[in-house]
């Protein structure tokens, strides 16, 4: 455990963080499996809706530093790309 005052600060500033960037890194997880889920039930409508809700959702966490700008890329680009191949 730290004894300087400093140290003790930045355990718990480092606790927070980690909630909070977890939190994020869920929501954006359960988007993403809702877009998928969408597109497996082969609903179209619901699979744009729920599409523009995680590219939302991604480029949020990418903007507070949570996610590198080209991982949010990929995966905003995976999620289209399945979206557009729907038939």
């Amino acid at each position: 455990m730290a004894n300087i005052k400093s140290a003790k600060k930045r355990i718990l500033v480092t606790e927070i963080k980690t909630a909070r960037n977890k939190s994020i890194r869920s929501e954006v997880k359960t988007a993403i499996k809702k877009v998928e889920a969408a597109v497996a039930a082969n609903d179209k409508e619901a699979a744009k809706t729920a599409l523009t809700a995680a590219i939302s959702t991604i480029e949020s966490a990418a903007s507070k530093g949570i996610y590198h700008k080209n991982n949010s890329a990929r995966k905003v680009s995976r999620l289209t790309k399945l979206v557009n191949t729907m038939a």
